[in-house]
């Protein structure tokens, strides 16, 4: 090879290379977002939860100026839906919108819950925090949570109580609740909290938690007295029911939505989406929504506040469900 073709060769090189680079370089500066995002929901499509999820996608696709894609993956626990996101890329292009009993109830109640979500993913921004509400059949002689306490206790193991689900939320509270106040009341598993009402309603069984969204028309038809509701905040539709703390038995682990993104995130990814997601939250809509679902405001906590959470909770809801022995399988 001549030096002039050497030279020619030489130079071509060093033209791709610089092309590359400059490709490269330019790729690695692409602006976020610049392609759909999809929100991988850990509820079933039509669920509060997914209506909540459908309002942020639809708010953020206004404000990114792309398309956010609600994509409902119930099942597990919420594990199918974390761990699609923990393998996904990085890269804000794919997020978590979860429940407080998906990310810190299951993994505290579960014999061996399979995933690491601390180390999986970041906590971007809180959408929702509510707790259940304790309600009674309104035949039975109580009115506020002490006179349940001396009512249960002046009948042990006469009455017992319903909830959704074996280590749900409701049944850990009750269970704090009992050893916090020595009542002897058994707990009693329904599959669904229409289900579980409908019985308190009718009297089947006197004592039960629920959801607040559930709770409306039950409450409304005079069959069923709600009497406390844990964390800080009333229901909005039912005012005069005092929180747990207001009537001497604070509790404030309450139920949550959030979203997450995969671990290794850009902050700067995770700074925005949290500022945009503060901002539907302040919307009047989202405030609408929340006091129709029988929530207090939408929250508006920083990241690091939200993280915090996250963290008090599984502890709280871990040692809750150890020493009352709660431990489910997969």
């Amino acid at each position: 090879m001549t030096s002039r073709m050497q030279s020619l060769v030489a130079a071509l090189g060093a033209g791709t290379v610089l092309t590359l680079g400059t490709a490269s370089g330019a790729m690695a500066q692409e602006a976020w977002p610049s392609r759909p995002i999809q929100l991988i929901v850990a509820s079933s499509a039509g669920s509060g939860t997914d209506a909540l999820a459908r309002l942020m996608g639809q708010r953020l696709s206004e404000v990114l100026k792309q398309p956010v894609v609600v994509d409902a993956r119930p099942g597990g626990s919420g594990i199918i839906a974390a761990k699609a996101v923990i393998k996904a890329p990085n890269d804000g292009y794919t997020l978590l919108y979860a429940t407080a009993s998906g990310h810190v109830i299951a993994p505290s109640v579960m014999k061996h819950y399979p995933l690491d979500l601390r180390k999986g993913l970041v906590p971007v921004a809180q959408t929702m925090e509510g707790g259940v509400i304790l309600a009674v059949n309104a035949e039975l002689p109580v009115h506020n949570l002490s006179e349940l306490i001396n009512f249960v206790k002046a009948n042990p193991d006469k009455y017992s109580y319903a909830t959704w689900a074996n280590g749900s939320s409701a049944n850990l509270t009750m269970e704090w609740l009992k050893k916090k106040t020595g009542m002897k009341t058994e707990h009693v598993a329904y599959k669904t909290s229409t289900q579980l009402l409908t019985d308190v309603s009718s009297g089947v069984v006197k004592i039960g938690w629920a959801d607040p969204s559930v709770m409306t028309p039950f409450v409304r038809s005079g069959k069923v007295r709600p009497i406390a509701i844990p964390g800080n905040v009333r229901p909005p539709q039912f005012p005069e029911v005092q929180t747990m703390g207001e009537q001497g038995y604070g509790f404030d682990a309450v139920g949550w939505f959030g979203v997450f993104a995969p671990a290794g995130t850009d902050p700067a990814i995770v700074k925005r989406l949290h500022a945009e997601i503060n901002k539907v939250q302040q919307s009047p809509e989202a405030a609408a929504m929340m006091k129709n679902m029988n929530f207090g405001p939408p929250p508006a906590k920083t990241t690091e506040q939200f993280r915090d959470i996250v963290d008090s909770d599984l502890n709280t809801w871990s040692k809750i469900a150890a020493d009352a022995g709660i431990q489910l399988d997969l």
